[in-house]
Formats: C-alpha cells, sequence, structure tokens
C-alpha cells in the first residue's frame, strides 16, 4: 500500500524541479553565450530547443502512466532532466548542448505531465485543490532558480550551480525508486481505440483549448510584459523584470489559497473570481500610468490565471479517471502547442503594430475563454 501524502510530495518535488527546468536557460544563457561565442541568433534557437522537448514529454508520458504506473516514468523522467543538467553545465559544443536542452525539455515536460495526473489520481475528492497545490511548487522553482543564481553568481561558477540542480534531480529519481506509487491502473495495453475516443471527445477538447489559450495567455505575458512596460511606462528593464517576479508570485499565492482556505469553492465559483481578477488586471494595466499601478495589475493578472490549469486539470480528472494519464497527455499538448501558436501570433503583432497591443490581445483571450469555460461546467454539470 504507498503512503498517500508521501506520494503527494513526491509529485511537489517532480514540479519543483519543472519550475526548475522552465527558467534554468533563460537564467545561465547568458554564462552559455560567453562560454560557448554563441551570437544571437544560435542563442535564440535555443529557446526554442526546450518547448519542444516539453512538448514531447507531454505526449509520452500519459499512455505510459495508465500502461505501467508512475514509479519507473518519473523515476527516468528525473535522470534524463539530471542528464541534461550535468550536459548543460560541462558540455563544450553548441551542437551537444542543444541535444542536452532536448533531455531537459523532454524530462521536464513529462514529469509536469505525469506529476498532475498523479495527484489527481491520489485525490478521491478536491482533485483541483490539489494540483492548486502542487502548481505552488512550480512557482517556488521557477522563482528560486534566478534568486539562487543571483546569490551564488560571485561565490561559484554557474557550471557548478546547474551541476548542484543535476545532482538534486538525481537524488529524487533515487526517492523516486525508493517509495511505493499507486499501482498501475491496467495490466493489459490500452487499446488504440480508446486512445482514439479520447481524442474525439467534445469534452475532452473543450478543456484542452480553454488551456490552450490559458498557457498561452501566461506564456505572453512572461515573455512580453517587460517588453510593454518599458515601452508604456519608460521604466528601467530591471524594473520590469521584478514587476514580471510580483506577476508570478500573485499567480503562487493564489494557487496556494485555493488550495487552501478556497478548497470548498465549486469550480463556478473560482472560475468567476478568477475572471474578476484577470479583467481587473487587465484594465489596471492599460489604464494606469505609472509603475506602482501597473505593477499592482500584473498581481492581480496572476492571481487571475493561477486557477485555470487546477480547476480544468480537476474536472478532467473526474471526468476521465480510467485513463486519466492519456487524458492529460493530450491535454497538455494541445494547450502546450497553443502557448507556442499564440506567442508566435503576439510577436507578429508586436512587430506590425506595437507591443501596445499586448492588453488588447489578453482581453481577446479571455473573453474566448469565458466562453468555453461555460460550455464546460454545463457540459461537466457544475453549473445547470
Amino acid at each position: 500500500m504507498f503512503n498517500r501524502k508521501l506520494v503527494f510530495w513526491s509529485a511537489c518535488a517532480g514540479m519543483l524541479l519543472f519550475g526548475i527546468c522552465i527558467i534554468t536557460l533563460g537564467s545561465v544563457v547568458a554564462d552559455l553565450r560567453l562560454k560557448l561565442n554563441l551570437d544571437e541568433i544560435s542563442s535564440g534557437t535555443l529557446f526554442t530547443i526546450l518547448p519542444i522537448g516539453i512538448i514531447a514529454g507531454s505526449l509520452l508520458f500519459g499512455p505510459i502512466a495508465d500502461r505501467n504506473g508512475y514509479r519507473l516514468l518519473l523515476a527516468v523522467s528525473a535522470i534524463i532532466m539530471a542528464a541534461g543538467f550535468f550536459g548543460i553545465a560541462y558540455t563544450g559544443s553548441e551542437f551537444v548542448l542543444k541535444l542536452y536542452i532536448l533531455l531537459v525539455g523532454l524530462g521536464g515536460g513529462a514529469i509536469n505531465g505525469a506529476t498532475n495526473a498523479l495527484v489527481s489520481d491520489i485525490s478521491e475528492t478536491g482533485k483541483g485543490a490539489n494540483i492548486s497545490l502542487l502548481g505552488v511548487f512550480y512557482g517556488i522553482g521557477a522563482l528560486g532558480m534566478p534568486l539562487i543564481l543571483a546569490l551564488l553568481r560571485n561565490v561559484m561558477n554557474f557550471e557548478i550551480i546547474v551541476a548542484s540542480v543535476g545532482m538534486l534531480t538525481l537524488l529524487t529519481s533515487i526517492f523516486y525508486l525508493i517509495i511505493k506509487f499507486p499501482p498501475p491502473k491496467h495490466i493489459k495495453r490500452v487499446p488504440f481505440s480508446e486512445t482514439i475516443k479520447l481524442v474525439k471527445n467534445k469534452m475532452l477538447l473543450l478543456i484542452a483549448f480553454f488551456l490552450f489559450f490559458q498557457s498561452s495567455y501566461e506564456g505572453i505575458i512572461n515573455n512580453w510584459t517587460t517588453t510593454y512596460m518599458v515601452s508604456k511606462l519608460a521604466v528601467e528593464q530591471s524594473s520590469a523584470l521584478y514587476a514580471l517576479t510580483l506577476f508570478v508570485a500573485g499567480l503562487v499565492a493564489m494557487r496556494l489559497l485555493i488550495g487552501s482556505l478556497f478548497r470548498s469553492f465549486t469550480p463556478a465559483k473560482l472560475l468567476v473570481i478568477s475572471f474578476g481578477l484577470t479583467i481587473a488586471g487587465l484594465l489596471i494595466l492599460r489604464l494606469s500610468g505609472s509603475y506602482s499601478l501597473s505593477v499592482t495589475g500584473l498581481v492581480l493578472l496572476g492571481a487571475g490565471l493561477a486557477g485555470g490549469f487546477p480547476i480544468m486539470l480537476g474536472i478532467a480528472g473526474n471526468l476521465f479517471a480510467e485513463l486519466s494519464g492519456t487524458a492529460f497527455s493530450i491535454i497538455f499538448f494541445i494547450a502546450l502547442t497553443g502557448n507556442t501558436i499564440i506567442n508566435f501570433l503576439m510577436g507578429l503583432v508586436a512587430q506590425h503594430f506595437g507591443v501596445k497591443h499586448l492588453i488588447t490581445f489578453a482581453l481577446a483571450e479571455t473573453v474566448i475563454m469565458i466562453l468555453l469555460s461555460v460550455l464546460i461546467l454545463k457540459k461537466s454539470g457544475n453549473i445547470k
């Protein structure tokens, strides 16, 4: 018999690693450029490789989890990530560096999806709330890595720091091998026809496309807010980055609330609160001419966006419990693909019409997500 609390904390450790995975490349790219003499184009290419790995890992983990369980899946994924971190730290070749970045993305994508599905599986009630608590650790990893680099940069070189992350990841893989996990849901191979049914399931697709916009929403705010604030408010880049950090802090704080004080709230009530905070944050960003008010808007926006993934994954976990891994794989694949596509479109908008249209773009996404959420809540029986 597995220990439910221990398994939950093991999932949190994996999500912490995924948060570190997402932010590490951006944190050390300047060091890598100097070490390997990379130009702007080569550096930019590195940022396209990580999402490819994450999307691939997200697509692969689900069927493996449903058929074989989580123990070996998480352990092997962590080992793959560890190999990637060690490689990033010590490689002297640009080509090999790209392979190691792909490994980090592949392992990270699998761990992200698997930990969410695992928490859903072990939660008899409050799936969304527990997934929200899991998401807090993503934020801790994403916020903590730049802070650690800043504190230790004058004490040790970046290679040692990244290799230390690799060692932490390797130790986590050993932890996964030691503890007991829930048994596989399907001893026999899941028929391909069942996977096809999931892909065609209208409810699953509604959830997936809600998160298509949710993921891209988080992406455009992360990628374009600093440029928007520098352009609109004429603030320093460092001040804009600090504001973006508070956006992530708002997201983390709200996920903590969803998993604790708001635990008993229905999905409908949580979504009303989420969209209210999101719209308030966007309006403040659009109308404000001051830095302090813009920061307030970003914190509210982060809080508003916090609920999307845990609420929708909680609904999906209840509806597709027998094939939760495969269902989550499909959802994450579509969601992360949306991040890539919408960010590309936002880039075109910024190039041809100016980054000032970021808020208009975000408002359009908000309207689409509200419409999708109403359909999802009606079909899932959460509202009449």
